[in-house]
């Protein structure tokens, strides 16, 4: 990867309710730095970074006083427009990326298509309301807004769990392994993986 080619964006988004700045280096090494404000959240966005070798920088602040949605989707918002804008003409990459992640006793799957369609699957018995301080139904929203900002077909799906942290956290973990399957350059890819010319 040259560096003029190299694959990175940082963008800052500001409405009344949230300020969100997130550099994302998709050709990184796994570093971050994470501040949302939501521990567990700041948690989960490291797995991201950490198992999809990508290094992410997230800084938030938001009306939390309220309740965590704004945060959260929010950053899914950026986060998103930051994949879709590093993604640069998607030429060369594989695509397509599965991953299952076994996490104790739960076994968490994602799948990938970054396929400039737009689409979510979200498959989970959470059995908490809350991990942490935060609302586990923020995920699905926070998955979401990424795969809707960032063109991503986007499928999570827990097979099975007690934990709703050891689901969560899975599902990150294997949400940065299948993003990182697909993101991976192919020397043996002409131009896009696609017979339109265009993904």
């Amino acid at each position: 990867m040259s560096l003029s080619n190299h694959r990175s964006a940082s963008i800052s988004r500001d409405t009344s309710e949230t300020s969100i700045t997130i550099e994302l280096d998709i050709d990184g090494e796994g570093k971050y730095d994470i501040d949302t404000g939501i521990g567990f959240f700041d948690h989960m966005l490291t797995m991201i970074a950490k198992h999809g070798m990508v290094d992410l920088k997230v800084k938030a602040k938001g009306d939390l006083y309220v309740d965590f949605h704004h945060t959260v989707e929010d950053i899914g918002i950026v986060m998103g427009q930051c994949i879709k804008k590093a993604l640069l003409s998607k030429e060369k990459i594989r695509r397509y990326g599965t991953f299952f992640i076994p996490m104790d006793e739960s076994l968490e799957m994602v799948s990938i298509d970054l396929s400039g369609r737009p689409f979510l699957v979200f498959e989970a018995d959470l059995k908490s309301q809350k991990v942490g301080e935060m609302d586990t139904e923020l995920i699905e929203e926070f998955f979401r807004a990424l795969a809707f900002n960032s063109d991503m077909t986007l499928h999570v799906k827990s097979l099975y769990g007690k934990n709703t942290h050891h689901v969560i956290e899975g599902m990150f973990k294997a949400f940065g392994h299948a993003f990182k399957e697909a993101y991976t350059i192919d020397s043996e890819i002409k131009g896009v993986l696609s017979t339109k010319g265009v993904i």
